[in-house]
């Protein structure tokens, strides 16, 4: 495999734009030799028409045949080796080791996808049979499916470059469901974007899907995206990323003359709460568990704890040396770019300005290369976070904010003015979650995940995750972008009504080809009606 550089219309490559741009090595504070040609308006256009063409035969495919399809991108993906994962270490400074856990996870998240359309009962298919001589009216036959969109335009994000980018946690199950997916690529790395997008058209020629079921796009700037989402044939939007991104995008949707939804994860600061029994019987503990959470992945993961709540009781004082000890001696890491490197030093050095907030500690252990940060937390008195909304904030990086309450009444009042959040962590013993039961009430109703004793990052590919959360986390706290409830983003349901069942959607016949289970008069079923 080699870089093309182009951008990905169908299955043709284009170059129209004389406009380029270079990929960038954070690590050495370089550019690649390769240049990617920023789509066109024509180039835009030419994707959604056939994305649009598309969307009727696509939306037909058999689903074990679309099944096939993301199984065959699961092996072009890995038939490309070690050329991806180094590309990728290249344009994002991460470990290839961690690099080689989130391409696993995308082969997972697409194979878990492909069991799913094989199984069937995702698209909750209901049958109520007609009774004609019902008193005093007569019940018509209605049968009720969840069935594909149409177009859906995916923003690759930065700090994921497999599991949330080209073949990611959109990008899967909008193909699951039936509908085109357009990709505008992150241009943070497009050279692994690139590879990515021919393994999945080489998939979709193997497989026989319609042209025009994926395309992908290059810009260094919002142009792209902002005309992708204002095409008339576009039906949704999965983006992850910033809080301004993702509401200029949702901003966008509503202007359109068909306003569209706009999935977006758009940040959080992932509380961490601890109750005075805990802190008291696993104050060191706690010190290296959270300093090892916060610094992972440069802290860089949408669930590294950027606030954590505790209470002036007995072990605070070890908690707080063996948190400094661990955060002391964690190694810098290289950030994703210079300009993330950049806004996480600023956003740091804002909130060490701050009334009453003290710098705790900062990593000692400097890496070589360009764009590294410091793992570093800081500590605030319960009143000063409450009375400054500055330190509610998001600094991504591997930063935390410790907040001292004098009481856990006050601590109650500090984290109740925290706004939705993907996760929120309680670390307690277990007769303190009932003795507090009013901060764990408030703790769930912030958070999409809720987690007792343990740490926010890790996210783990199950039907029971779910990664979303209220507003301002994402966008409708409703969906999930990861596990197989993720798909339901991108359906509808549509009823039939009075239709004889040759003319049915196979999955909704009496005969029930596809062997999916079925409600069938409010008896789930997977037998012949």
């Amino acid at each position: 495999m080699s870089i093309q550089g182009k951008n990905y219309i169908g299955f043709s490559l284009s170059a129209e734009n004389p406009k380029t741009f270079q990929s960038y090595v954070p690590a050495t504070d370089q550019f690649l030799p390769e240049t990617f040609h920023t789509a066109t308006v024509d180039e835009v256009n030419r994707a959604m028409q056939l994305a649009e063409k598309a969307a009727d035969d696509y939306a037909q495919v058999p689903t074990a045949v679309r099944a096939d399809f993301l199984i065959a991108i699961t092996e072009e993906i890995m038939a490309a080796g070690d050329e991806l994962l180094e590309r990728a270490h290249l344009e994002t400074g991460l470990p290839l080791a961690r690099l080689q856990g989130e391409r696993a996870r995308t082969i997972n998240q697409l194979t878990q996808f492909a069991e799913l359309l094989r199984e069937g009962s995702w698209i909750e298919a209901s049958i109520d049979t007609a009774i004609p001589d019902r008193a005093p009216v007569a019940k018509p036959d209605i049968r009720k499916m969840l069935v594909p969109i149409g177009p859906v335009i995916v923003f690759g994000s930065s700090n994921f470059p497999f599991a949330y980018s080209v073949a990611g946690v959109d990008t899967g199950p909008a193909l699951a469901a039936g509908n085109p997916v357009i990709v505008k690529a992150h241009a943070a790395h497009p050279g692994v974007s690139d590879l990515t997008a021919q393994a999945i058209v080489r998939a979709a020629k193997r497989t026989g899907m319609p042209e025009g079921v994926f395309s992908m796009l290059f810009d260094d700037g919002f142009e792209v995206g902002t005309a992708l989402v204002m095409h008339p044939a576009s039906k949704a939007v999965g983006f992850t990323g910033s809080y301004k991104g993702g509401m200029a995008l949702h901003k966008l949707a509503r202007e359109r003359d068909e306003p569209i939804a706009v999935f977006a994860e758009m940040g959080s600061v992932n509380p961490i709460t601890v109750l005075p029994g805990y802190l008291k019987n696993h104050s060191v503990e706690l010190g290296k568990t959270l300093a090892a959470s916060v610094s992972l992945g440069a802290g860089q993961f949408c669930t590294n704890p950027g606030l954590v709540f505790v209470t002036e009781t007995e072990g605070l004082s070890d908690f707080e040396n063996s948190y400094k000890r661990e955060i002391i001696a964690t190694t810098s890491a290289t950030m994703l770019t210079s300009g993330i490197c950049k806004n996480y030093n600023k956003l740091r050095e804002e909130v060490f300005k701050q009334n009453e907030v003290t710098e705790l500690a900062i990593s000692d252990n400097l890496s070589p290369g360009e764009n590294q940060a410091q793992a570093s937390i800081a500590r605030v008195s319960g009143k000063a976070f409450i009375s400054n909304p500055k330190l509610h904030e998001e600094v991504f990086g591997p930063f935390s904010l410790l907040i001292v309450c004098e009481t856990t009444e006050e601590l109650l009042e500090a984290i109740s003015h925290l706004p939705g959040q993907l996760t929120a962590t309680l670390m307690a013993e277990e007769d303190e979650v009932a003795l507090h039961s009013d901060i764990t009430r408030r703790l769930a109703k912030i958070s999409g995940r809720f987690i007792l004793n343990g740490v926010p990052t890790g996210v783990e590919v199950c039907p029971s995750m779910h990664h979303g959360g209220p507003f301002p986390a994402t966008a409708d706290a409703r969906f999930t972008s990861v596990g197989r409830h993720s798909i339901l983003r991108f359906v509808r349901p549509q009823s039939f009504q009075g239709w004889p069942d040759a003319l049915l959607p196979d999955e909704l016949k009496n005969s029930n080809p596809l062997g999916i289970s079925r409600l069938v008069n409010n008896v789930f079923t997977k037998d012949a009606i």
